[in-house]
This record gives C-alpha cells, sequence and structure tokens, in this order.
C-alpha cells in the first residue's frame, strides 16, 4: 500500500509532487507545471489508477496502484454536486460575470459550494482497495483528518449527525461549518474531496446555500483564530494527520 504523491496547486497552477509509501513517506521531486487545471490533473490521476485496475484484472497482473493527495487553491467558483439544487445558486448569471465568480456542475456527491483563495482544498485520489473499501469510513476518515488539524489550531470541530462535513458547535444555534466534503469514487479510487476555509473571504457564501443546509452559518480558521493564519501552514498539518488518520508516517526526506 503506497501514497504515491502529494501535489500542491495554488490559483495560478504552479504545484510540486511527492511519493508517499505507507509506514514511509519519501518526498520525490518539485515539478513546475504552467496551465495544467486541476480538474484535468485530478481526472489524469484518477484514471491512470482506474487503468492500472482494469489491467491488472484483465491480465491476471499485480501492478501497485498509485494514491495521490492534491491540494488546490481554486479561483472563485461555484461547483453544484449532482445531487443538489440549482435554486440554492442565490445570484444570476449576470450577477456571477459581474463578481467574476465562476459556476459549474460537478459529478462529486452533496450540494452546492463555494470554492475560492484562502479556502484550502484536498483531492484525495487514492484506491481504497489499499486500504478500505468502504466510503461511509472514507467520508469519516476524511473527516477525522480535518478534525484533528482543527484541534492543532485549538478550535473544536465536530461532526454534525447527519450532514457530512466538519461542523463548530453543531448542535446550537451558533452553528458553523468550518469545512465541506464531497466525493466520487469508481472501482473503489476516489476523487474529488474536502474543502477547508482557513482565510478566504466568507462574503461569497452569501450568495449561495452552503450545501443546500440553511439558517447555518460559515466560517473559517483565521475567524476562529481572530488571526490571520497562513495556508503552508495548514497544508503541513492536513497532510501530517492525513498519514496519521491513514496510517502512514513520515520517513527521510531525499
Amino acid at each position: 500500500m503506497s501514497f504515491s504523491s502529494a501535489i500542491y496547486i495554488s490559483s495560478s497552477f504552479f504545484f510540486f509532487e511527492v511519493r508517499l509509501e505507507l509506514n514511509s513517506i519519501a518526498w520525490d521531486s518539485i515539478l513546475c507545471l504552467k496551465d495544467v487545471s486541476a480538474e484535468s490533473l485530478e481526472l489524469k490521476l484518477f484514471n491512470e489508477i482506474v487503468s492500472t485496475k482494469i489491467s491488472n484484472r484483465r491480465n491476471n497482473t499485480k501492478i501497485k496502484t498509485k494514491n495521490h493527495l492534491v491540494f488546490v487553491e481554486h479561483n472563485s467558483v461555484y461547483t453544484l454536486g449532482k445531487s443538489g439544487e440549482i435554486n440554492n445558486l442565490l445570484i444570476n448569471e449576470n450577477d456571477l460575470k459581474t463578481k467574476k465568480i465562476k459556476f459549474f456542475k460537478t459529478n462529486r456527491g452533496g450540494d452546492i459550494t463555494y470554492h475560492g483563495p484562502g479556502q484550502l482544498v484536498c483531492y484525495p485520489i487514492l484506491d481504497l482497495d489499499n486500504f478500505f473499501t468502504d466510503i461511509h469510513k472514507y467520508l469519516r476518515c476524511l473527516e477525522e483528518t480535518v478534525i484533528l488539524t482543527l484541534k492543532d489550531f485549538k478550535i473544536s470541530g465536530e461532526r454534525s449527525e447527519n450532514e457530512t462535513g466538519v461542523w463548530l458547535n453543531p448542535n446550537s444555534a451558533d452553528a458553523r461549518k468550518i469545512c465541506a466534503l464531497g466525493v466520487k469514487a469508481s472501482r473503489w479510487v476516489t476523487m474529488h474531496g474536502l474543502a477547508l476555509n482557513v482565510n478566504n473571504d466568507l462574503s461569497f457564501f452569501n450568495h449561495i446555500i452552503p450545501c443546500g443546509i440553511k439558517n447555518k452559518s460559515i466560517t473559517s480558521i483565521s475567524v476562529e483564530c481572530n488571526n490571520n493564519i497562513e495556508m503552508e501552514l495548514v497544508k503541513e498539518k492536513i497532510i501530517n494527520n492525513f498519514l496519521k488518520v491513514f496510517s502512514a508516517k513520515q520517513n527521510n526526506l531525499i
């Protein structure tokens, strides 16, 4: 079982790749690639894993499948999941153009959400045959990764019954969401993932009903800490906690 890479993409689409293995992590190489969209890269990595699995089955081979983490800061965009309601988008096409926000329908689960600068989006592209073949457990592991990360910043993140994601005070009148989840899986290979609000402009959420859930607010790590939290620090914490939750540990840097 191995993580093959972790990739970080900023809004200008520069990223680095690392190779990760279960119980070890080997930082492999730094790649500076231009004009690569997060969506096309995610789909490329996803298809490569699926193709390897299909080839193994057809040819009775045992080529190891790769596993990737892709970290993204998107430009401003609203995305609607396949089970979402378009009425949860509260502004029209002209307003989207004026505010320079894109809108896309996606093949992930869930409803509508916002992505933009200052929000850390993590796309684990994993072959769950290397871990466990249980989507519900996978979602809970992603939530646990975020809960542990928030704990590093002295923020008490929690799950909310029947509502995927990570919340603060979910059962109170002050309930607020800090991380949204939406995934897709085929042949036990995952794509899409989680979106953690770090230091992003939360006013963009005013134009949607986030995740289709009314009367609950949105927050970020920076708001809760009353301080501007650096993205690189959060990314480092997410990686470390992801490895803990998925039973891996860091080895020597190469």
